[in-house]
């Protein structure tokens, strides 16, 4: 993992699997599996030019910043899809 993770993963490893509580999750059964779709849409590099404002905003709120561009894209594209 490139990123710090903030997991005891000490504390989980040492856990007995009955002491870790999954009741808030929903058992899945043999129907959603054959009904799932795995849908992840590809991504394609691309050359783009940005306000350098704009980029240095984006960069400065960490790394990722090139997915959040990402989504905010994706969201405006899905609003005008609606309409």
């Amino acid at each position: 993992m490139s990123k710090a993770s903030k997991t005891d993963w000490k504390r989980l490893s040492d856990m007995d699997d009955e002491a870790i509580d999954t009741s808030d999750i929903q058992e899945l059964d043999d129907a959603f599996f054959q009904n799932a779709e795995l849908r992840v849409p590809s991504k394609q590099p691309v050359t783009l030019r940005l306000d350098s404002d704009v980029l240095v905003w984006f960069k400065s709120q960490g790394q990722g910043y090139q997915t959040r561009i990402n989504k905010l894209l994706r969201s405006y594209m899905e609003s005008q899809t609606r309409r």
